[in-house]
């Protein structure tokens, strides 16, 4: 058996726009993805997630769930528009109590919550009006917001995340235009990270002043980044893959830890890239209180000979392709999710190996990870055995990180329901409990039952 380390946090994620449905209701502003999924042709059979797992009528039914399983933490995230329905000025009251009655539930069942700040719901009102993540006058936006919630939940929530995945909003939102907003640049990608990592800095600064003390509470930020394993032992090669993962995660890490942009991102975006003033780098530098990564896939890099095509699809870049120079490849052996992207266990291993020698060390949760696999629902479960697998194998590098030495202390499954993936719409599945959404019922998989024995023994 591999026993984990006591005390570990075993936990399970969502986030706002996926699950919570009640679009319109309650006072809740639209968010950009509101108005992004009702654009024609921009989701997967024109779906939208107007009332996705409904979990704002039925979380406490998903708490008891929750419970049974024997969850040690859950990672939420908050809806900006439910807070301030504009983004800023006048707040949503019954927003604030939304996520008092969750927050509640969740401590009355022994259940820590962990609450996220931004999952790319950003309100529709401040975009409009100010251009969103472009303007650096959203960064303190972001903070004010921030400031509500650290008021009205901080006595309770001791777990908090500023942003999840600044990469994909500034990649797939203002770069690919797969996400909302659904820009297209090769320069505002740059421009907008630079101020999610301001917006980061300036939360954080506002927690630590005037609530950290009394609140008792730690704060950070889930980076996304998947592994890129060089092609071959060439030295071109372990550059690529070097310079392909300082593209992916060391863009928005690098500033947090080390105070500055990645030298190899500076050298090849040139102008593009904003640079900190003194201030802006006080702000960021030393801004978490731990090491937050998501992480689902890994990729070959190998170094280009001659033009670098740009990808047909998103996930196979890490980037702006024409800006990393790198050519990512996978393995025909490794076998694949229902999301196409492979399944390479070893991978999170060694991007864990990678952070704890970067960045010295850090504590790491890692604060999601899982798998899209075809589910079906027959009689009142759902055998879903590749998602056990897959969780199976990739704990036990998890396992294998630990007894190398390095802190990981949590793990938390995505996700806990079946929920709206996106451009995917309802088509992809990653929950541990099956949600048939025309009704709204929640069905256990095989992976649930698993992991709530994982959780027991504290091992595999």
């Amino acid at each position: 058996m591999l026993q984990f380390p006591e005390p570990f946090t075993w936990g399970a994620a969502t986030s706002s726009y996926q699950i919570e449905g009640a679009w319109l209701e309650d006072g809740k502003g639209l968010s950009l993805w509101d108005a992004f999924a009702h654009t024609p042709g921009r989701i997967h059979n024109g779906e939208t997630g107007d009332t996705a797992a409904d979990h704002y009528h039925r979380f406490r039914e998903d708490v008891a769930l929750m419970a049974e399983m024997g969850l040690k933490a859950y990672r939420f995230s908050i809806s900006w528009p439910r807070i301030l329905p504009a983004g800023r000025g006048e707040i949503n009251p019954r927003g604030i109590r939304f996520y008092s009655q969750l927050i509640d539930a969740l401590l009355e069942n022994g259940i820590e919550p962990w609450a996220t700040l931004h999952h790319w719901d950003f309100p529709l009102a401040l975009y409009l009006e100010e251009d969103g993540w472009l303007n650096p006058r959203t960064a303190e936006r972001f903070r004010d917001y921030a400031a509500v919630c650290f008021e009205h939940f901080g006595d309770r929530v001791k777990h908090w995340i500023t942003l999840n995945e600044p990469w994909v909003t500034a990649v797939l939102g203002y770069g690919q235009g797969y996400f909302a907003p659904g820009r297209i640049s090769n320069t505002e990608p740059y421009l907008a990270a630079h101020q999610l990592l301001r917006a980061h800095g300036l939360a954080v600064d506002t927690y630590r002043r005037k609530f950290q003390d009394r609140q008792k509470g730690v704060i950070g930020i889930a980076n996304n980044c998947d592994w890129r394993a060089p092609r071959t032992n060439a030295g071109a090669d372990k550059k690529a893959a070097e310079r392909a993962v300082e593209f992916f995660l060391g863009w928005f890490t690098d500033p947090v830890h080390r105070g500055d942009y990645p030298d190899s991102m500076k050298a090849r975006v040139g102008g593009r890239l904003p640079r900190f003033t003194p201030e802006d780098r006080a702000l960021i530098q030393g801004s978490v209180d731990y090491f937050g990564l998501n992480h689902y896939t890994t990729m070959y890099a190998s170094e280009p000979q001659g033009q670098i095509p740009l990808p047909e699809d998103v996930e196979s870049n890490s980037g702006l392709s024409e800006d990393h120079g790198v050519i990512l490849s996978a393995d025909d052996n490794w076998p694949k999710t229902e999301m196409g992207w492979s399944i390479v266990p070893w991978g999170c291993r060694k991007l864990l190996e990678w952070i704890d020698a970067r960045y010295d060390r850090p504590e790491i949760w890692l604060t999601e990870n899982g798998c899209a696999m075809k589910d079906e629902w027959t009689g009142d479960t759902v055998d879903d055995a590749g998602r056990v697998d897959f969780l199976k194998r990739y704990l036990a590098e998890c396992h294998a990180a630990i007894q190398k030495g390095i802190r990981l202390k949590g793990y938390f499954v995505w996700s806990f329901l079946d929920n709206f993936e996106w451009c995917c719409g309802y088509s992809k599945r990653f929950g541990l409990y099956y949600v048939d959404f025309p009704t709204g019922r929640r069905i256990p998989k095989t992976s649930a039952q698993w992991y709530r024995n994982v959780i027991r023994q504290n091992g595999l």
